[in-house]
């Protein structure tokens, strides 16, 4: 609950606070209920009083037990019973609706007029019945003592449906283009619309003829006002029987006496949005006057301000409970308020509670805090050396203390603690220098093999520690580091991973860099046991700035990275090519020229080492090359796709070759078993058999040709 005070008339916004979600069950709210302090706080006079999306419209019974609301999305209205407190029922609709109004005093019998010039009627059990009218409709009003039900919109035309006929009587005709709203007098039933050219047409039921017309436009405007359109008609109320009260498109009220075609008092928003609804509170003598923006309720006498209203959002409707000061509020939000002033009458029989609580409110004093000045104790007054002024102008006794004015307490502040700002600055310092150790890398003990991949899983950990606990989801899942199922990759030599094998660098391009930031980090870790404190925050100052150098080289793409690689082992291939020829040759001249000198075949030991054929263990991933399958390959590179695939087809030996990522790829062509073989063998030999028993008609078919162009040459000499 919110309370606000305006012009000295306490306000009391009772759907003021947090809205729990229609989809949380009981057991969450009453857990959020028990947690938050705001939602204790909140006083939910209605339950669910609120709309999925914009309320448009609200009304009161006239037996002042339902309260109506219509809105979207998707459009519906709801009804709450006000002496249950709580919502009775809600029906679905197929459009959104435009207006609608009571015809009993309870809500058995519902008129809606909808967007899509429907006019659909409620029975207590539900929908009833729907018609249509022939233009879209704005407003209604309902004639009781004929049962006619009046229908103004986007025509000339006043259209009329009788509802004990259940037939469409003749229209109105009129002189407007169009009717934005219309009202029938409760005394004598006079009915009134006002048009968009800021006309008020007055006619009598009983003789369906215009019996007055309303001038509004012209007496709305004041001397020295911009006008930027034609004022229209925008909300229309009768009070009694000669009272009127007219709200046009650019904020302003006007009263008027129907003996009278000058309005007695012209009341301006001075916010130029159109009024939305008018009121009147009889009680008190006041107009309650709505627009998008702002209530205001102010006397129909003198035009005073009495109090007024405003919003978070914007309205659309307004209604008041009756003989009561409770008003009704629907906005462009789903919470429909509802405010109390006590000043304007008692709350109603249903929530009779609310005047003790606001006794109660208004009983309790509340402590006032002014922003010029300062509210200090004795005590302060003795810190600062300001005793001596107690009983002066400058101090103010309130309560346990004094007010004293703001610029002299912090005068007199900055005097007796110069230094204030100096320890001020200093304690920041060290909140920022311990935030800063919180974020060094700690020390931590790296096992002897795979010590980089270890690097690796820790900082991976860490960041998924961070990443927990800013989503507060819960821990973060153990690493590989604290399963026992891998600690042995972590202690036998033969798992140390080879970085410089060739698919260890083609796979992993970016890897070489990271790599060489592991490296540094290791130095740092082992630098950081050995030194002292004061080394380590040097030591780790350096390492930040070197990374903050070298994170701007990260942006290179791993498609460089890959050819940079490939590169490096075409390179490193011709080298180690280069130097085992060199050796060859060496060993070659060595032997020829021993051998040329008469000496024995005796070589040393290195020449022995060297002749001897040498065994060398693959590791995995490593396949031998020689030249020769070098020079086959690009052979088979030179060569056309057809020879390429002939060669395939006809080899029966496995075929190794490098993909372009650096992997092995294998292809062979399985050798036929020996029953396939026996079997082509024995369709080969019956196919010859066949050959030979086979006896040719070639002779049969060269004689029936020759005969056949015989007989055609005579046949044709014949004719």
């Amino acid at each position: 609950m919110q309370v606000s005070s305006v012009n000295d008339v306490k306000i009391y916004n009772l759907s003021h606070g947090k809205s729990l979600p229609e989809w949380l069950s009981d057991r969450k709210k009453r857990q959020l209920q028990k947690k938050d302090v705001d939602i204790q706080r909140r006083i939910e006079l209605i339950q669910d009083f609120e709309m999925p999306t914009v309320c448009t419209s609200i009304k009161v019974s006239r037996d002042g037990q339902f309260i109506l609301a219509a809105g979207t999305y998707k459009p519906r209205f709801r009804c709450y019973d006000a002496f249950q407190l709580s919502l009775k029922f809600e029906r679905c609709l197929d459009s959104d609706v435009v207006a609608f109004d009571i015809l009993s005093d309870d809500y058995s019998k519902l008129v809606f007029l909808h967007s899509d010039r429907y006019v659909a009627f409620h029975s207590q059990h539900g929908h009833y019945y729907k018609t249509r009218i022939p233009k879209f409709g704005r407003d209604f009003s309902y004639h009781y003592p004929s049962c006619d039900i009046y229908f103004v919109g986007s025509s000339s035309e006043i259209y009329r449906l009788n509802l004990e006929q259940g037939r469409f009587l003749n229209s109105l005709q009129t002189d407007a283009v169009e009717h934005n709203v219309c009202d029938i007098n409760p005394v004598h039933h006079l009915f009134a619309s006002g048009t968009s050219e800021g006309r008020v047409e007055c006619w009598d039921p009983r003789v369906r003829k215009r019996v007055g017309l309303l001038d509004c436009a012209l007496n709305s405007l004041a001397e020295g006002m911009e006008v930027l359109s034609l004022p229209s008609i925008s909300a229309l109320k009768f009070n009694g029987s000669l009272s009127i009260a007219v709200g046009t498109s650019t904020g302003q009220v006007l009263l008027y006496d129907l003996r009278s075609n000058q309005p007695l008092l012209v009341k301006d928003h001075f916010y130029n949005l159109p009024i939305k609804s008018l009121n009147f509170h009889d009680e008190m003598d006041l107009v309650v006057s709505a627009d998008a923006k702002i209530i205001k309720m102010w006397n129909k006498d003198n035009g005073k301000v009495f109090s007024s209203i405003q919003t978070e959002s914007n309205i659309n409707d307004m209604c008041m409970y009756p003989h009561s000061g409770m008003l009704f509020t629907a906005n462009e939000d789903p919470k429909m308020n509802t405010f109390y002033i006590p000043a304007l009458g008692p709350a109603p029989r249903w929530c009779s509670f609310l005047d003790n609580l606001t006794e109660e409110l208004e009983e309790s004093p509340e402590s006032t805090v002014y922003d010029d000045y300062k509210f200090v104790t004795r005590k302060d007054l003795e810190t600062l050396g300001l005793s001596h002024l107690v009983g002066s102008s400058l101090l103010r006794a309130y309560m346990h203390g004094y007010f004293m004015d703001i610029r002299l307490y912090h005068k007199v502040k900055s005097m007796a603690n110069p230094f204030a700002f100096e320890e001020y600055r200093k304690d920041k310092i060290r909140q920022k220098i311990e935030e800063a150790r919180t974020q060094r890398v700690q020390v931590k003990t790296l096992p002897k093999v795979n010590k980089e991949l270890a690097l690796k899983l820790m900082e991976e950990g860490d960041n998924e520690v961070e990443l927990a606990s800013r989503k507060k989801k819960g821990k973060a899942l153990p690493t590989i580091l604290g399963d026992d199922r891998f600690k042995i990759m972590f202690e036998n030599p033969d798992y140390q991973v080879d970085e410089q094998s060739e698919e260890f660098r083609l796979l992993n391009p970016i890897v070489s860099k990271v790599s060489q930031k592991r490296k540094k980090k290791l130095r740092l870790l082992a630098q950081q046991d050995a030194a002292s404190q004061e080394a380590q925050e040097e030591e780790e100052e350096e390492g930040r700035a070197s990374s903050e150098e070298e994170s701007s080289d990260d942006d290179k793409s791993w498609v460089e990275e890959v050819r940079e690689q490939r590169r490096l082992l075409k390179q490193e291939d011709r080298d180690r090519r280069r130097q085992e020829r060199k050796d060859a040759d060496r060993n070659t001249v060595l032997l020829e020229s021993k051998r040329s000198r008469g000496e024995q075949t005796s070589i040393t030991a290195d020449n022995k080492t060297t002749n001897r054929p040498q065994f060398y263990q693959l590791k995995s991933g490593e396949e031998f090359h020689s030249f020769n399958d070098v020079s086959h390959k690009q052979k088979l590179q030179k060569a056309s796709l057809e020879e390429r695939l002939k060669l395939e087809e006809h080899s029966e030996t496995s075929n190794l070759a490098d993909t372009t990522v650096g992997s092995k790829q294998l292809t062979f062509t399985l050798k036929k078993s020996e029953q396939q073989k026996k079997q082509q063998q024995a369709e080969r030999e019956h196919h010859e058999e066949r050959k030979k028993l086979r006896r040719s008609a070639g002779h049969l078919s060269s004689a029936r040709g020759r005969g056949l162009a015989g007989g055609r040459g005579r046949g044709r000499g014949r004719r």
